[in-house]
């Protein structure tokens, strides 16, 4: 059986086989696991006898029943004996992905006595008596809530608090390894909004900036609109800023690629819940032609019964001729494709329907709305949510920039103009030298994203000056400004 999905390797696996010892024992077993449609990554001996070869084989499947599959044709073949299978995934998660470290070494009685008490007293007077001191004297200058309550989890849905918190610690590892920015998740047990918000705002103190992650639609706006009234932190929901400001990056470099301009370009977004959303709010305050919103209930159009407030405000500042079709027919003469709703909406035929030069994104994870490799034969650009396809429109190409700059700027708030900023930023990473239909996009791992995106939102924040900063020495330079008293 060969899968029509590729293998990943976030479906990896390590299988234990005991196989005879002959000269073409290794190949069978690789050949098998190819013609299973599976890729061999790697293979360990373990160890041999004079009869038998104990191997780790390591290799990619499309998913979890392809993993099973791939195990059972190796339990067929003569001489092979599967001892363990290992799911490298779910044992990259055991225990967590992320821990709490000192800073402090504790090594000796001088030093407990500054780090606790009773030194320690006097550094929670100083911040009693200028609250503002906190920022300076705590871990608050330097760290993020990722708050969420489980219900619009990946594709996953409402799953819950506990089973969203692998995805928030996922959050907060990327929140360290790609901004230095220490992230905590806190999963919340509710999905009252009134709850959330009283909630948050009740353990804000702790934190520089709170970063509201995988809460439904149309809550999360709600949420999110009510914490920026009653914080003095930046709230971002990364759901919907971090992905428009990462659409809005590649959709600058693709329209490059293919010569035209985004006021001229007509867009169609499948999706019309948080990200969808945010995409096309970012994309009309840049002056998009226009745009033609649709979700389950079909085109969003003047006219259109029982919409909720947020769907009547994209119905009248988006689709000028009011069209009320289908998908298929409201890309036809399209310029520009945005996908962040379901998967297989479209076919290759639908987008040949497209204007010439057309721009596909389906970000759909883990099926994007068409088959990628369907879309290029049409379309110019194709971008997806994968990382095994060109072109990955990943957030974490935006949010650890963003909030290493807010933090570094002691920023209040998150504004539209910081997520232009940030946007501009990322597509410039992607010098003209290096621009092409398959490069619109910087690597998630590119070193220079997050140093753009952050020198960005600090001009946003305090302007030019403030980009110049070295954000390794601003905690430095502000214990400097910090008043005497305070050490």
């Amino acid at each position: 059986m060969v899968t029509t999905r590729l293998p990943s390797a976030g479906f990896s696996i390590t299988i234990r086989i005991a196989v005879t010892a002959d000269a073409s024992s290794i190949g069978r077993l690789t050949t098998c696991v190819g013609e299973a449609g599976a890729i061999v990554t790697a293979l360990d001996v373990v160890d041999s006898d004079p009869t038998r070869v104990l191997v780790d084989l390591t290799c990619d499947t499309a998913d979890s029943n392809h993993a099973d599959q791939v195990v059972k044709q190796l339990e067929e073949q003569d001489g092979v004996d599967v001892r363990k299978v290992s799911d490298r995934t779910f044992l990259l998660h055991l225990g967590g992905k992320i821990e709490v470290t000192s800073k402090v070494a504790l090594r000796n009685r001088d030093e407990l006595s500054r780090a606790y008490t009773p030194g320690v007293a006097r550094v929670c007077m100083a911040i009693a008596e200028n609250p503002a001191d906190a920022r300076r004297l705590t871990i608050k200058r330097n760290t993020v809530a990722v708050v969420s309550d489980g219900s619009a989890v990946l594709g996953l849905g409402n799953i819950g608090p506990a089973a969203a918190m692998p995805v928030m610690e996922g959050k907060a590892a990327l929140f360290k390894r790609f901004g230095g920015v220490d992230a905590w998740p806190v999963v919340l047990d509710t999905q009252d909004t009134d709850e959330i918000v009283k909630i948050v705002k009740a353990i804000a103190p702790a934190y520089g900036g709170i970063n509201l992650e995988d809460i439904a639609a149309p809550r999360c706006f709600e949420i999110e609109a009510r914490l920026r009234e009653q914080l003095d932190i930046p709230v971002f929901h990364d759901d919907q800023h971090g992905t428009a400001i990462c659409v809005l990056a590649a959709l600058t470099n693709a329209l490059r690629v293919v010569g035209k301009r985004l006021q001229d370009v007509r867009v169609v977004v499948s999706g019309a819940g948080a990200a969808g959303t945010a995409i096309m709010k970012l994309l009309l305050r840049q002056g998009v032609g226009d745009i033609i919103a649709y979700d389950r209930r079909g085109a969003l159009h003047r006219g259109m019964a029982d919409m909720s407030e947020t769907w009547q405000w994209l119905a009248e500042h988006t689709n000028k001729d009011n069209y009320s079709g289908d998908l298929p027919g409201a890309i036809a003469g399209a310029d520009v494709f945005i996908g962040v709703s379901a998967p297989n909406l479209l076919t290759g035929d639908d987008i040949a329907r497209m204007a010439d030069k057309s721009i596909v994104f389906a970000l759909a994870n883990p099926d994007p709305e068409v088959d990628p490799r369907e879309a290029r034969r049409h379309a110019a650009v194709v971008a997806t949510g994968r990382s095994d396809q060109p072109n990955q429109i990943n957030n974490v190409l935006a949010f650890p920039g963003v909030f290493r700059g807010m933090l570094d700027a002691a920023a209040t708030e998150f504004t539209e103009e910081m997520a232009l900023a940030a946007a501009r930023a990322i597509a410039d990473v992607v010098g003209d030298d290096k621009l092409n239909p398959t490069v619109i996009i910087p690597s998630v791992f590119d070193p220079k994203v997050t140093p753009a995106v952050a020198a960005a939102i600090r001009a946003a924040v305090r302007g030019p000056v403030a980009a110049a900063h070295n954000p390794a020495a601003l905690p430095e330079a502000e214990l400097d400004e910090a008043p005497r008293e305070t050490f």
